[in-house]
C-alpha cells in the first residue's frame, strides 16, 4: 500500500494497533511459553475486538535475558515462539482478519551471543570488532563513570584484555557502533529483508540511544554508587539526525510501511524532525504523561505525588506538539509500563471495571493513532508480589537493588517494584476461568499469573455486553466506522473545567463536534453536560454531577458557528 503525505489521510493514522507479547499471550504447544501460533490462534479474537493491526514484540533468536529485545539473530525466531514459517503464516492469516503485522526493530544494540559480537572477541582484528563500541581501561577502571540503564556500570571488562564494551542496557546486549557506515549497511539489508516479506511496519525500539557523544567523557554523579545516568551522554544526542535521515531514506521510504519511534527524551519543541512532513518516522511514543509517577521518568524509587492536573497538561502539551509537527500515538500501557489501572487510578475502589472505562475513552479519542496492550480491554490490574525473587524482569530486580543501595528498606523497595515493574503486564493472558486462565492445558507457565482466581478473562467479558471488552469495541466502532472524519482526522481542543480533576476535549470538524468528558477522581464533580446525544456512558445515569470516575462521550448539538 503507498505511503500517503504525512499531512493527509493515511491507513495507518486509521489504525487501532494492539500489542501482543508473545511470551504471554497464548501457549499453544502447552510448554508454559506463548507462541506464533498461539497469536495465529486468536486472530479472531482480534478481529472481534475490531483492531486493524498487531505490534508483536520480539521473537527473534535471543538468549532471553531482557525477554527478546537482546537479539542474537535478526533472520532467525526463537524456538520457543516457533519458525519463520509460523510468522510468515501469521501475516497470511492475519491479513485473511483485515490484519495488518508490525514488528519489533531493535537496532541500538544486539545480544553479546549475536554472531557479530562474538566474532568481535574472538578476533579483536577483524571488521566486527568496529561494529561495537569497544573501549580501552583508564588506570585499570571503565573508561567514565556512566550507569546503565539497567543499573551498574555502562561498561563490561574484556576478559583477557585491557579493555571495555559499552551496553546503555544489560550487560548481554552490546551497544551496536552507529558511526560505521558498514554496520549500517549490515542494518539497511536487514530491515529490507523484513519489509519484503510483507510486514506493515515496525516499532523502532530504543531509537534514541544509536548517537553517542564521541568524547565519552564523564559527568558529576547523580547517585551514591558514583556514577551517572548515560541518556546524558547517549539520548537525543547532536547528529542523531544523519543516522535517522539515512535509515529513513535506505529502508523506510522505499515501502509503504509505517513507522513508530520509541523516542524518549525528545523535547516536544523538536516533534517536528521526527514526525513532521520530512520527519524520521510516521509516529512516535511519548512519555511525558506515562511517566508521571516517577521523576523525570528515572529511577521507580523516585517517586512523585502527581496530580491529575499535572497528568492532563502532559497529555494535552504532547497533543499539542503531535498536532502541530505531524501525527503522534495515544496509549496508556505497553509492555514497559505497569497497568493503568493500577497506576493512574489511585483509590482502589474504582481500580474495577468503571476506572478502566474511564481510562479507555478518556485517551482513546485523542489525536494520534490508538494503541492497545494485551489485557488492557480486560481491566487487568497490577499483581502484588511478595518476595524479588518472583520478579523476572531485570529492571525490576535493579530497581529493587538499587533502592536499597539508596537507604529504603526492603519493604519499601517491593513496594516500589510491585507499583512499577514490567512483569505486571507480562503475566500470561487470562483467556477463560479455567486451569491457568486458559492460557495452556496446564503446563507452569514462564511468570507467575496476576491473579490465580482468573475472575478477570476473556471468555466472561466477550459474553456480557457492559463488560470492559464491549467498551473498548464500542470505543473502536465510534472512531473507526460511525465518526472516522471527527475523531481520526478532526480537530482537537483542551476544554476549560472548573475542577483541575475533570480531563475534557473536543474534536471537531466543520460541522461535527464530539465531546470526552472524564471525572479522573473518587468524588462527585460539577460539570454543565453540553446538550447533545450521549454515545457512551460508563455510568446508567447522567446528573447534574459528574460521578466518580465517569465517562461520557457526546455528539453535541452545533451549529457552524459554534465548531
Amino acid at each position: 500500500m503507498p505511503k500517503m503525505e504525512k499531512n493527509r489521510h493515511a491507513w495507518w493514522k486509521e489504525a487501532v494497533i494492539y500489542q501482543v507479547y508473545p511470551k504471554s499471550f497464548y501457549d499453544s504447544n502447552n510448554d508454559g511459553i506463548g507462541d506464533i501460533q498461539g497469536i495465529i490462534a486468536k486472530l479472531p479474537y482480534l478481529q472481534e475486538l475490531g483492531i486493524t493491526m498487531i505490534w508483536v514484540s520480539p521473537f527473534y533468536q535471543s538468549p532471553m535475558a531482557d525477554n527478546g529485545y537482546d537479539i542474537a539473530d535478526y533472520y532467525a525466531v526463537n524456538p520457543d515462539f516457533g519458525d519463520m514459517q509460523d510468522v510468515e503464516n501469521l501475516i497470511a492469516c492475519a491479513k485473511e482478519h483485515g490484519i495488518q503485522v508490525m514488528i519489533d526493530l531493535v537496532i541500538n544494540h544486539t545480544s553479546d551471543e549475536h554472531p557479530w559480537f562474538t566474532q568481535a572477541l574472538a578476533q579483536p582484528q577483524s571488521k566486527y570488532r568496529d561494529y561495537y563500541i569497544f573501549k580501552p581501561a583508564i588506570n585499570d577502571a571503565p573508561p567514565n563513570n556512566w550507569r546503565s540503564i539497567f543499573g551498574g556500570s555502562a561498561w563490561e571488562k574484556v576478559a583477557g584484555e585491557a579493555c571495555y564494551y559499552l551496553h546503555t542496557f544489560h550487560r548481554k546486549q552490546p551497544d551496536l557502533n552507529w558511526e560505521n557506515p558498514a554496520l549500517r549497511e549490515e542494518i539497511y539489508a536487514m530491515i529490507t529483508w523484513w519489509l519484503e516479506k510483507g510486514i506493515a511496519g515496525f516499532r523502532v525500539d530504543a531509537i534514541t540511544f544509536i548517537k553517542k557523544d564521541q568524547d565519552y567523557g564523564s559527568l558529576p554523579a547523580d547517585g551514591i554508587d558514583g556514577l551517572v545516568s548515560i541518556k546524558w551522554k547517549s539520548r537525543n544526542r547532536p547528529g542523531i539526525e544523519v543516522f535517522l535521515n539515512e535509515l529513513k531514506e535506505r529502508t523506510f521510504q522505499r515501502f509503504g510501511c509505517v513507522t513508530v519511534g520509541e523516542a524518549p527524551g525528545v523535547p516536544l519543541a523538536d516533534y517536528g524532525q521526527f514526525i513532521g512532513p520530512q520527519g524520521y518516522f510516521d509516529m512516535i511514543f511519548d512519555f511525558h504523561a506515562a511517566d508521571i509517577d516517577v521523576e523525570n521518568g528515572s529511577e521507580w524509587f523516585r517517586r512523585r505525588d502527581w496530580t491529575v492536573k499535572e497528568f492532563k497538561q502532559a497529555l494535552f502539551a504532547s497533543q499539542q506538539a503531535f498536532i502541530a509537527s505531524g501525527w503522534g500515538t495515544t496509549f496508556i500501557e505497553n509492555h514497559d509500563q505497569p497497568r493503568a489501572l493500577s497506576k493512574l487510578i489511585r483509590d482502589p475502589v474504582f481500580q474495577n471495571e468503571t476506572g478502566a472505562k474511564a481510562l479507555a475513552a478518556m485517551y482513546f479519542f485523542m489525536h494520534g493513532t490508538p494503541f492497545i496492550y494485551q489485557g488492557q480491554e480486560l481491566g487487568m490490574k497490577n499483581f502484588n508480589r511478595t518476595r524479588i525473587e518472583q520478579f523476572d524482569d531485570i529492571s525490576s530486580i535493579d530497581n529493587y537493588h538499587r533502592a536499597l543501595t539508596e537507604g529504603f528498606t526492603s519493604a519499601q523497595a517491593l513496594e516500589f517494584i510491585n507499583q512499577r515493574s514490567r512483569d505486571n503486564s507480562r503475566t500470561p493472558f487470562p483467556w477463560a476461568k479455567t486451569i491457568n486462565g486458559g492460557f495452556n492445558s496446564g503446563a507452569q507457565p514462564w511468570l507467575e499469573f496476576t491473579h490465580r482466581d482468573f475472575e478477570i478473562n476473556a471468555e466472561e467479558q466477550r459474553h456480557r455486553s457492559d463488560s470492559v471488552f464491549h467498551f473498548y469495541q464500542r470505543l473502536i466502532q465510534l472512531r473507526n466506522l460511525e465518526y472516522p472524519e471527527v475523531l481520526i482526522y478532526g480537530n482537537f481542543s483542551p476544554l476549560e473545567t472548573h475542577s483541575d480533576d475533570i480531563v475534557a476535549y473536543a474534536r471537531h470538524t466543520d460541522n461535527q463536534r464530539l465531546i470526552s468528558i472524564t471525572n479522573m477522581s473518587n468524588t462527585p464533580l460539577s460539570y454543565v453536560i453540553p446538550v447533545g446525544e450521549v454515545l457512551l456512558n460508563n455510568y446508567d445515569s447522567i446528573d447534574s454531577n459528574l460521578k466518580p470516575y465517569q465517562t461520557i462521550i457526546i455528539k453535541e448539538c452545533v451549529t457552524n458557528e459554534q465548531v
